[in-house]
Protein backbone atom coordinates (compact mmCIF):
# COMPACT_ATOMS: atom_id res chain seq x y z
CA UNK A 1 0.00 0.00 0.00
CA UNK A 2 2.83 2.37 0.69
CA UNK A 3 4.38 1.71 -2.51
CA UNK A 4 1.25 2.38 -4.54
CA UNK A 5 0.34 5.82 -2.43
CA UNK A 6 4.19 6.92 -3.47
CA UNK A 7 3.75 6.25 -7.05
CA UNK A 8 -0.04 8.16 -7.02
CA UNK A 9 1.99 10.89 -5.25
CA UNK A 10 4.26 10.91 -7.95
CA UNK A 11 1.58 10.98 -10.74
CA UNK A 12 0.01 14.07 -8.75
CA UNK A 13 3.12 15.93 -8.54
CA UNK A 14 3.65 15.57 -12.60
CA UNK A 15 0.14 16.38 -13.00
CA UNK A 16 0.63 20.07 -10.96
CA UNK A 17 3.69 20.37 -12.86
CA UNK A 18 2.08 20.04 -16.24
CA UNK A 19 2.03 22.82 -19.35
CA UNK A 20 1.33 20.36 -22.13
CA UNK A 21 -1.65 21.98 -23.71
CA UNK A 22 -1.06 25.68 -24.43
CA UNK A 23 -5.33 25.66 -24.79
CA UNK A 24 -6.11 24.74 -21.56
CA UNK A 25 -6.64 26.78 -18.62
CA UNK A 26 -4.51 25.95 -15.03
CA UNK A 27 -4.71 25.02 -12.40
CA UNK A 28 -4.45 21.52 -12.98
CA UNK A 29 -7.61 19.87 -11.02
CA UNK A 30 -7.51 16.49 -9.05
CA UNK A 31 -8.54 15.03 -5.77
CA UNK A 32 -6.72 13.22 -3.24
CA UNK A 33 -4.83 10.27 -3.82
CA UNK A 34 -7.54 7.61 -2.68
CA UNK A 35 -6.18 4.45 -2.55
CA UNK A 36 -9.54 3.20 -3.73
CA UNK A 37 -10.93 0.42 -6.15
CA UNK A 38 -13.64 2.77 -7.14
CA UNK A 39 -12.35 5.38 -9.77
CA UNK A 40 -15.19 8.09 -10.73
CA UNK A 41 -14.09 9.60 -14.39
CA UNK A 42 -15.46 13.27 -15.00
CA UNK A 43 -14.72 14.87 -18.28
CA UNK A 44 -12.33 18.25 -17.50
CA UNK A 45 -13.30 21.32 -14.40
CA UNK A 46 -15.31 24.20 -14.88
CA UNK A 47 -14.16 27.48 -14.76
CA UNK A 48 -14.41 27.40 -11.06
CA UNK A 49 -12.82 24.46 -9.89
CA UNK A 50 -9.54 25.78 -9.75
CA UNK A 51 -10.22 28.34 -7.56
CA UNK A 52 -11.52 25.16 -5.41
CA UNK A 53 -8.72 23.00 -5.76
CA UNK A 54 -10.52 20.00 -6.43
CA UNK A 55 -12.88 18.10 -8.96
CA UNK A 56 -16.81 18.95 -8.81
CA UNK A 57 -16.97 21.74 -6.57
CA UNK A 58 -19.74 23.74 -8.02
CA UNK A 59 -23.05 23.32 -8.90
CA UNK A 60 -22.70 20.13 -11.37
CA UNK A 61 -20.96 18.82 -8.36
CA UNK A 62 -23.64 19.66 -5.74
CA UNK A 63 -25.68 17.65 -8.39
CA UNK A 64 -23.63 14.61 -8.46
CA UNK A 65 -23.00 14.21 -4.78
CA UNK A 66 -26.73 14.52 -4.36
CA UNK A 67 -27.16 11.75 -6.47
CA UNK A 68 -24.91 9.84 -3.64
CA UNK A 69 -26.02 10.89 -0.73
CA UNK A 70 -30.21 10.70 -1.60
CA UNK A 71 -29.69 7.31 -3.03
CA UNK A 72 -27.16 5.49 -1.50
CA UNK A 73 -26.60 7.33 2.11
CA UNK A 74 -22.99 8.31 0.92
CA UNK A 75 -22.18 12.24 1.76
CA UNK A 76 -19.60 14.45 -0.56
CA UNK A 77 -17.00 14.71 2.13
CA UNK A 78 -16.79 10.42 2.27
CA UNK A 79 -17.41 10.43 -1.32
CA UNK A 80 -13.99 12.39 -1.42
CA UNK A 81 -12.39 10.28 1.00
CA UNK A 82 -13.54 6.68 -0.36
CA UNK A 83 -13.45 7.29 -3.85
CA UNK A 84 -10.97 8.22 -6.43
CA UNK A 85 -11.86 11.26 -8.67
CA UNK A 86 -10.34 11.47 -12.17
CA UNK A 87 -11.15 12.87 -15.18
CA UNK A 88 -10.39 12.80 -18.85
CA UNK A 89 -8.86 16.42 -19.06
CA UNK A 90 -7.83 18.09 -15.75
CA UNK A 91 -7.66 21.96 -16.67
CA UNK A 92 -10.50 23.94 -17.74
CA UNK A 93 -10.68 24.00 -21.57
CA UNK A 94 -12.03 27.32 -21.77
CA UNK A 95 -15.23 28.35 -23.61
CA UNK A 96 -16.84 26.92 -26.93
CA UNK A 97 -18.15 29.48 -29.00
CA UNK A 98 -21.51 28.45 -28.87
CA UNK A 99 -21.24 29.07 -24.96
CA UNK A 100 -20.59 25.98 -23.29
CA UNK A 101 -17.62 24.74 -22.05
CA UNK A 102 -15.24 23.98 -24.68
CA UNK A 103 -14.72 20.33 -25.46
CA UNK A 104 -11.04 18.81 -24.92
CA UNK A 105 -9.79 17.69 -28.70
CA UNK A 106 -8.53 14.30 -29.21
CA UNK A 107 -4.72 15.63 -28.52
CA UNK A 108 -5.11 17.27 -25.06
CA UNK A 109 -6.91 13.77 -24.17
CA UNK A 110 -4.45 11.98 -25.23
CA UNK A 111 -1.90 14.08 -23.12
CA UNK A 112 -3.54 13.46 -20.42
CA UNK A 113 -4.56 10.30 -20.57
CA UNK A 114 -1.08 9.45 -19.70
CA UNK A 115 -1.85 10.12 -16.37
CA UNK A 116 -5.20 8.10 -16.08
CA UNK A 117 -3.26 5.47 -17.76
CA UNK A 118 -0.29 5.61 -14.50
CA UNK A 119 -3.18 5.93 -11.99
CA UNK A 120 -5.14 3.26 -13.59
CA UNK A 121 -1.98 1.18 -13.41
CA UNK A 122 -1.73 2.21 -9.69
CA UNK A 123 -5.27 1.71 -8.77
CA UNK A 124 -6.36 -1.32 -10.39
CA UNK A 125 -10.03 -0.38 -9.69
CA UNK A 126 -12.74 -2.58 -9.72
CA UNK A 127 -15.24 -0.51 -10.36
CA UNK A 128 -14.98 2.78 -12.89
CA UNK A 129 -17.85 5.28 -12.91
CA UNK A 130 -17.65 7.42 -16.37
CA UNK A 131 -19.59 10.54 -15.74
CA UNK A 132 -20.83 12.34 -18.99
CA UNK A 133 -20.88 11.25 -22.50
CA UNK A 134 -17.05 12.49 -22.87
CA UNK A 135 -15.97 10.20 -20.02
CA UNK A 136 -18.21 7.74 -20.68
CA UNK A 137 -16.97 7.58 -24.63
CA UNK A 138 -13.33 6.84 -23.56
CA UNK A 139 -14.17 4.36 -20.87
CA UNK A 140 -16.98 2.66 -23.06
CA UNK A 141 -16.30 3.27 -26.54
CA UNK A 142 -19.79 3.96 -26.72
CA UNK A 143 -21.10 7.27 -28.86
CA UNK A 144 -24.92 6.19 -29.14
CA UNK A 145 -27.63 7.74 -26.69
CA UNK A 146 -27.37 7.44 -22.88
CA UNK A 147 -30.40 5.07 -22.97
CA UNK A 148 -27.68 2.64 -24.07
CA UNK A 149 -25.25 2.35 -21.59
CA UNK A 150 -26.93 3.99 -18.09
CA UNK A 151 -28.66 1.50 -16.00
CA UNK A 152 -26.56 -1.26 -16.95
CA UNK A 153 -23.06 -2.67 -15.71
CA UNK A 154 -20.53 -3.34 -18.41
CA UNK A 155 -17.21 -5.70 -18.35
CA UNK A 156 -14.71 -3.17 -20.35
CA UNK A 157 -10.89 -3.02 -20.43
CA UNK A 158 -9.57 0.36 -19.30
CA UNK A 159 -5.80 1.04 -19.86
CA UNK A 160 -5.14 -2.31 -19.86
CA UNK A 161 -7.26 -3.26 -16.68
CA UNK A 162 -10.48 -5.35 -16.91
CA UNK A 163 -13.17 -3.86 -15.07
CA UNK A 164 -16.59 -2.82 -14.39
CA UNK A 165 -18.22 0.45 -15.49
CA UNK A 166 -21.35 2.11 -14.54
CA UNK A 167 -22.10 4.98 -16.37
CA UNK A 168 -23.60 8.13 -14.97
CA UNK A 169 -25.18 11.21 -17.12
CA UNK A 170 -23.41 14.61 -16.56
CA UNK A 171 -25.04 16.41 -13.93
CA UNK A 172 -24.61 20.01 -15.45
CA UNK A 173 -27.28 21.91 -14.83
CA UNK A 174 -27.61 22.70 -18.87
CA UNK A 175 -28.17 18.89 -19.00
CA UNK A 176 -31.93 18.01 -19.41
CA UNK A 177 -31.49 13.98 -19.47
CA UNK A 178 -31.47 12.75 -15.94
CA UNK A 179 -34.54 15.03 -15.32
CA UNK A 180 -36.95 13.51 -17.71
CA UNK A 181 -37.74 10.27 -19.31
CA UNK A 182 -36.06 7.60 -19.77
CA UNK A 183 -33.33 9.33 -17.75
CA UNK A 184 -34.45 9.94 -14.53
CA UNK A 185 -34.87 6.16 -14.39
CA UNK A 186 -31.88 4.77 -15.97
CA UNK A 187 -29.59 6.92 -12.77
CA UNK A 188 -32.36 5.52 -10.37
CA UNK A 189 -31.30 1.93 -11.85
CA UNK A 190 -27.05 2.81 -12.17
CA UNK A 191 -27.30 4.14 -8.72
CA UNK A 192 -29.10 1.13 -7.41
CA UNK A 193 -25.86 -1.03 -9.68
CA UNK A 194 -23.37 0.54 -7.85
CA UNK A 195 -25.12 0.64 -4.28
CA UNK A 196 -24.86 -3.62 -4.78
CA UNK A 197 -21.17 -3.65 -6.40
CA UNK A 198 -18.66 -5.42 -4.09
CA UNK A 199 -16.53 -2.71 -5.05
CA UNK A 200 -18.36 0.21 -3.74
CA UNK A 201 -19.66 -1.67 -0.48
CA UNK A 202 -15.86 -2.14 0.35
CA UNK A 203 -15.23 1.34 -0.27
CA UNK A 204 -17.72 2.73 1.79
CA UNK A 205 -18.32 1.17 4.78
Amino acid sequence: MDHRRHLLDAVHRDLAACRACPAMIGPVVHGPPVMSRVLLVGQAPGPREGGFGRPFAWTAGKTLFGWFESALGVDEPTFRDRVYIAAVARCFPGKASSGGDRKPDRDEIARCGTFLSREVDILQPELVLPVGALAIEQVLGHRGPLSGVIGTTQRARFHGVETDVIALPHPSGVSTWHRGEPGKTLLTEALALIGKHPAWIAAVR
